[in-house]
């Protein structure tokens, strides 16, 4: 896993950079070799509402990338949702890419 960090503004600090790639390393680290580059954006306060914002762009090798994005008013909540829910999806990814190998005639050969 290639882990990419921006934030605006730019500096980020090695105890949130630690907490991020912690994370993240909970949520992906049973994928092994089928995670890309990993890249995660992250705002501070903005708008009327305050809410800072966490988006993170993974690539499922070989099929393809997603993206999560999550907002609230605490920055390490908004993290912590986002990398469950990466977790989560990469893991459906996976299944999906599994389940199209495997069709009713394989299925038979095995049995056999």
């Amino acid at each position: 896993m290639r882990l990419k960090l921006r934030m605006n503004p730019a500096h980020i600090e090695q105890t949130l950079r630690n907490h991020i790639e912690r994370r993240l390393r909970f949520a992906l680290g049973r994928f092994g070799e089928r995670v890309g580059n990993v890249s995660v954006t992250l705002s501070g306060p903005e708008g009327r509402m305050g809410e800072s914002r966490c988006c993170i762009r993974i690539e499922v090798v070989p099929r393809g990338s997603f993206a999560v994005e999550e907002r609230g008013h605490d920055l390490l909540a908004a993290i912590d949702r986002a990398a469950g829910r990466v977790g989560r999806l990469f893991g459906r990814e996976i299944e999906r890419a599994r389940d199209s190998r495997i069709t009713h005639d394989s299925i038979r050969l095995r049995a056999a």
